[in-house]
């Protein structure tokens, strides 16, 4: 982590700008900003065993339909995250 102490008669906004500058030639900000996202690759039995609850979930709603239990609504889509 930077260290930095404040010097005497050192301005609130020129010690901030310092301190600023030396977390960015630190690269630690920019290690974070890499890792801040990642997940773990997730194994293959964790895998599997998704897919097939949704094959099965799949194969049930398809059920539902061929009966005509459920009725297939339109889904509206935005891009919001």
């Amino acid at each position: 982590m930077a260290e930095v102490k404040r010097k005497k008669g050192e301005t609130f906004e020129s010690f901030i700008r310092r301190f600023n500058k030396k977390v960015q030639q630190s690269g630690r900000l920019l290690q974070c900003r890499k890792i801040r996202y990642h997940e773990k690759k997730k194994n293959k039995t964790s895998v599997r065993a998704a897919a097939a609850r949704r094959g099965e979930i799949n194969n049930k709603r398809e059920y539902l339909k061929k009966i005509g239990k459920l009725v297939d609504e339109p889904v509206f889509r935005t891009n919001n995250r």
